[in-house]
């Protein structure tokens, strides 16, 4: 079986790094929860690229831990000659996919580090996607600019506001644009993090939203994620001017022995590890 190391000892350099000493579940306010993100991905970006860079690969677009890519399930549509925005890129393997079947994309990350991640990346390849430091709550792109925009895992969980975001990603969309973004299922947040069997085990509820936090030994947050019902992203979506036409739960494929994180074959032969919401944007 693969796997990913003990995410324990993966996030260590950058716990390191930001002087974590603990856990809180509390609210935060959100300039300390974009703070948060921009150190974390900053001190993180090193260690998740050595941990799951293989699997991400240099121009592949894989929507999840189960690997389901986008060359397989078609959720965009055509893409060539689109004008395609990817929001919280990371290293832009999805970008550079994109590039490589015709689109014009541009991706976006809040985090330096992972952008020094898709230059280097945008040079091994020869594939050049525009790359873009912006926070999704804030898109510098003008209104109308894209045919369809995606997020696989980037931006949604760390945000406070589903609906700032969803504002302005249907602001920067076409009429009839495409929004499809991947996430962790909500359905995960009432499970510990862990995918044997001990991940088996309820110990949260599923309704309660308040903010999982990391913290320094003065209180101060270094990491932040947020928890929505599936409810709640339907709500937001509905409010901001899209129309749900699909939502993908992608199942554990057989032989698929890959642990990342909370992600593996024990649970996910239960349980959906992933959601895919599909989506337009209302004429």
């Amino acid at each position: 079986m693969v796997n990913d190391t003990n995410p324990a000892d993966r996030h260590a350099e950058a716990e390191a790094v930001l002087g974590t000493t603990g856990v809180a579940h509390r609210e935060v306010n959100p300039t300390e929860a974009t703070a948060a993100s921009l150190a974390w991905w900053n001190a993180d970006a090193d260690a998740y690229h050595d941990t799951h860079g293989d699997f991400l690969g240099d121009a592949d677009f894989v929507w999840c831990p189960e690997g389901l890519r986008e060359a397989d399930a078609r959720l965009l549509g055509d893409v060539a000659g689109a004008d395609i925005l990817e929001v919280g890129c990371g290293s832009a393997p999805c970008s550079r996919w994109l590039a490589e079947q015709g689109a014009r994309a541009v991706a976006f990350d809040l985090s330096t580090g992972m952008l020094r991640h898709a230059r280097a990346g945008n040079e091994r390849t020869g594939l050049t996607p525009a790359l873009v430091q912006a926070d999704a709550q804030h898109v510098p792109f003008a209104d109308s600019a894209f045919d369809i925009a995606c997020s696989a895992f980037g931006a949604l969980p760390f945000v406070p506001s589903l609906e700032a975001v969803f504002t302005e990603i249907a602001r920067v969309l076409r009429p009839g644009g495409r929004w499809v973004f991947s996430v962790t299922h909500p359905l995960r947040w009432i499970f510990p993090d862990d995918p044997g069997p001990a991940g088996l085990t309820v110990t949260q509820p599923y309704f309660d939203r308040t903010p999982y936090v990391e913290v320094d030994a003065a209180g101060r947050a270094t990491y932040v994620e947020y928890h929505r019902t599936l409810g709640d992203y339907v709500r937001a979506l509905t409010a901001t001017g899209f129309r749900l036409t699909d939502l993908v739960e992608p199942e554990w494929p057989p032989g698929h022995t890959r642990i990342w994180g909370q992600w593996g074959p024990v649970r996910g032969k239960f349980f959906p590890g992933t959601a895919i919401f599909c989506c337009v944007k209302q004429p």
